[in-house]
């Protein structure tokens, strides 16, 4: 008699796990579905339209290449860093609304870059952007 109580009062004290598993189960599918449809929060942009300008026009910007072996070229010439204020204020006066675009490669110093912005900005054009070559 004593055999049959130890094996009735093992059978109740096993827990059935089958129902946990499946609620657990149930959870993860639910997260998943409302996971892939939830709308991440950003900021829109309204893009103005985009006009047909000839290229020739007078937005026509000054593009200044900085070399890897720290070499800067202008409009297909290399320039020396001194003469970067003399080349940019000629063609400034050639085109007053335009602005600088500086092209720095990798491995170009960054003093480099700051002679040139300062020497931009020296004859006279204040808007000078950094460009990413081969984009």
């Amino acid at each position: 008699m004593s055999r049959k109580r130890r094996q009735s009062t093992e059978e109740e004290a096993a827990i059935d796990l089958t129902p946990m598993l499946d609620v657990v189960f149930i959870m993860l599918i639910f997260f998943i579905v409302t996971a892939s449809f939830l709308k991440e929060a950003g900021v829109g942009v309204n893009r103005p339209e985009a006009t047909n300008t000839p290229p020739d026009s007078e937005s026509k910007n000054i593009l200044i290449n900085l070399t890897s072996s720290n070499q800067i070229w202008i409009e297909g010439r290399r320039v020396d860093v001194r003469a970067i204020r003399a080349v940019v204020e000629r063609m400034k006066a050639e085109n007053p609304k335009a602005s600088v675009v500086l092209s720095a490669e990798n491995g170009s110093k960054t003093s480099a870059v700051v002679a040139i912005m300062d020497a931009s900005r020296d004859a006279g054009v204040y808007d000078v952007s950094l460009a990413t070559p081969g984009l």
